[in-house]
């Protein structure tokens, strides 16, 4: 029965377009604006930063409904490197995936709902160490949280993809709005303008800001250094506006996948985009740019909210945050398990992932992710393999999108239901700006974007040794 079960066609274009909205919006945009300050020290270059980074994931989004069309089955990316490169170039993508760039993320987001909960509950938090207090390596009680809403999201994916769906829609609807409501309230309730006038007095005078909340030094930016900066700088917002492309990975269960996946990245990447921008619009309302640089803890969102709420801010937004994460959780969890499935009917992943359950849906390949995202929970190093993986993510980016010119080349009679927006400049402007921050980041933060690629290159002899076997 088990190897008779097929995926069902049950998910809507709202279904996927929630999904890239959920899987985008994690704990990121509460957090990443204050590294930003502190990098470029204005108002202008902040909301650039944001601006840019929307820019070039929409114009990826726009480009991989191309990809989605000709192939719209479950593995999504896997499926676009495999068909225009070869396995050995999808495998590489898979064991990254695997190995760090969906685990981590899952691990991350997990640690994230358990230490904002411990805001309202202070004994679940990272506060709270049960195991290891004197030695350097210890397990707190927000990384058991994280894990257990890992456990408990695993299980209810597994009883079919309409559960996990009904999370993605409630978790999903209720952020976009407490968000929404966050933004309005702090132009309502905030009334002191004059914040905002001073921030935008000379917003592009770019300034690395250094210091304490009360002794500031500025360090003018020009030339190199502020390009240097700006491209620091994306590197948080790109990785809060990253697991766009979620939707492609559940394509087997996706109604209408030719059409619906494309509407579904510019959906979902668009309303990201604008509010992720509005957000910083009302930070800036709020708060001066030093205040955002030098956030607690760069917990900007909080810092925020007390300002506009009072004492209660906090755990208005602790409470949003929890919300925002169970959701993003829910999201890369349910899209992840399907990019090992299809490797396994590859012979490219363990043989039993290939599998699914008598609802529909890859259980063994769901658990296997779990157990995974569940050791890097435990390993404290989930915050530090984030970093390490957006030269990494930008990357294969860059390769799948070229995939579609070499596709137009190798395969020119598939049928394209839907062709990329603006080829081929739209796809060439995104290779073109990805690569461009890929070389900054090698100069810049040379040990992040090499342990990056250290983590792709480790699949090769995996790779060869399984092909041999």
């Amino acid at each position: 029965m088990e190897n008779k079960a097929s995926f069902h066609r049950s998910l809507t274009l709202l279904d996927g377009s929630l999904l890239v909205i959920g899987s985008m919006i994690g704990s990121g945009i509460f957090i990443v604006s204050s590294d930003i300050a502190r990098s470029l020290g204005s108002s202008g270059w902040l909301i650039i930063v944001w601006l840019l980074s929307g820019f070039i994931t929409l114009t990826a989004a726009l480009s991989y409904g191309e990809l989605s069309g000709m192939f719209p089955q479950a593995g999504g990316q896997y499926v676009y490197l495999r068909e225009a490169f070869g396995k050995f170039f999808g495998f590489l993508y898979g064991w990254s995936f695997f190995a760090v760039i969906q685990t981590g993320t899952i691990a991350a987001v997990g640690v994230a709902f358990g230490k904002f909960a411990g805001y309202l509950f202070p004994q679940l938090g990272d506060g709270n160490i049960l195991i290891g207090a004197s030695t350097g390596f210890h397990i707190t009680a927000a990384q058991l949280v994280g894990i257990a809403i890992i456990v408990l999201l695993t299980f209810i994916n597994t009883q079919g993809v309409k559960s996990g769906k009904w999370i993605q829609f409630f978790f999903t609807f209720t952020k976009v709005v407490a968000i929404a409501a966050l933004i309005l309230f702090g132009y309502i309730l905030f009334t002191d303008h004059s914040i905002w006038q001073a921030n935008w007095q000379n917003p592009f005078q770019a300034v690395a800001i250094g210091g304490d909340i009360k002794v500031i030094t500025h360090e003018s930016l020009g030339g190199a250094a502020l390009i240097a900066a700006i491209c620091s700088g994306m590197v948080g917002a790109l990785f809060s506006s990253d697991a766009w492309n979620s939707v492609t990975f559940i394509a087997g269960e996706l109604k209408r996948p030719e059409r619906n996946i494309g509407l579904s990245l510019f959906i979902g990447t668009l309303v990201v985009t604008l509010l992720y921008v509005s957000m910083n619009f009302m930070y800036l309302h709020v708060m001066s740019i030093s205040e955002i640089a030098h956030a607690p803890s760069d917990r900007v969102a909080t810092a925020a909210a007390l300002k506009i709420f009072g004492s209660g801010g906090a755990k208005i937004i602790a409470l949003l945050i929890m919300v925002s994460t169970f959701g993003c959780n829910n999201g890369l969890i349910l899209s992840g398990a399907r990019v090992y499935y299809t490797m396994a009917k590859d012979s490219l992943f363990l043989k039993s992932a290939g599998t699914l359950n008598d609802k529909g849906v890859p259980a063994k390949a769901l658990w296997m992710q779990c157990l995974w995202a569940s050791g890097l929970c435990l390993s404290g190093q989930y915050g530090n393999l984030l970093d390490y993986i957006v030269f990494t993510v930008l990357l294969f980016y860059i390769l799948t999108i070229a995939g579609i010119i070499k596709l137009r080349q190798t395969q020119p009679d598939r049928p394209r239901p839907y062709k990329a927006f603006g080829y081929p400049f739209i796809p060439l402007l995104y290779i073109l700006m990805a690569a461009f921050i890929c070389i900054v980041l090698l100069f810049t933060k040379t040990e992040y974007a090499g342990f990056g690629l250290l983590i792709v290159l480790s699949g090769i002899p995996i790779y060869y040794f399984s092909q041999k076997r």
